[in-house]
């Protein structure tokens, strides 16, 4: 451990003056309400990882899980131990997640979004959240394991300052995070309270289209 850098929340801060946590979290927030999910939503969770392609799992997973592995792997998920974000569109559907596993000096991060949702910032929005709950549980270091061809966790990890160790096709990259503070806790508060107002409008608007497709003027 004592070779990962230590860095800011989201990068080398001797790399960004000026650079503002509080600020990066609100923007994260503006694009993507972040939602920490609870055992009631493992079923939309479960819907979210069976909609990834072979090529997808793949690239989340470092294999290609068949539906029934997810099945065991979401029905696994321990939701007081660990921490698992998701990002809802319009109709209530996972099309981002995240799944913060502990472990006794880490926390392990694994991201999907779905592939038509890609490069508009879901992932960044998702690590920062993560980011938050791992500071706030004492954690030091944030990990993440993929494949190199990943282009996209790779670019993620560049990205926010992470270090990066490949080897023989596979990467791991370790961030590492400073001590909880007056300003992790509230933004944690704070955002979720911004997904949760988020989820309850996007649950009335699909609650009133599913109504108007069913009650329909006579002609």
């Amino acid at each position: 451990m004592k070779n990962i850098p230590q860095l800011s929340a989201f990068g080398d801060a001797a790399n960004s003056p000026g650079r503002n946590l509080a600020t990066q979290h609100s923007d994260a927030r503006m694009s993507w309400p972040v939602t920490e999910l609870s055992p009631m939503h493992r079923a939309r969770l479960l819907r979210h990882f069976v909609a990834l392609d072979v090529h997808d799992r793949r690239l989340r997973f470092g294999a290609a899980p068949s539906d029934t592995a997810l099945r065991i792997y979401v029905a696994r998920i321990d939701f007081e131990r660990d921490a698992v974000f998701g990002v809802f569109d319009d109709e209530l559907k996972i099309i981002g997640a995240a799944h913060v596993a502990r472990a006794d000096e880490h926390v392990e991060l694994g991201v999907s979004v779905l592939r038509e949702q890609r490069n508009r910032g879901m992932g960044g929005a998702l690590l920062m959240r993560a980011v938050l709950r791992a500071r706030n549980w004492g954690v030091r270091t944030l990990f993440m394991h993929c494949l190199r061809e990943n282009d996209t966790m790779m670019h993620l990890a560049r990205k926010q300052g992470m270090r990066i160790v490949t080897e023989q096709g596979e990467a791991n990259a370790w961030l590492g995070l400073p001590p909880a503070d007056a300003s992790s806790h509230f933004g944690e508060v704070f955002a979720q309270r911004v997904a949760l107002f988020d989820y309850a409008l996007k649950a009335q608007l699909a609650a009133w289209r599913r109504s108007a497709r069913v009650v329909r003027p006579s002609v």
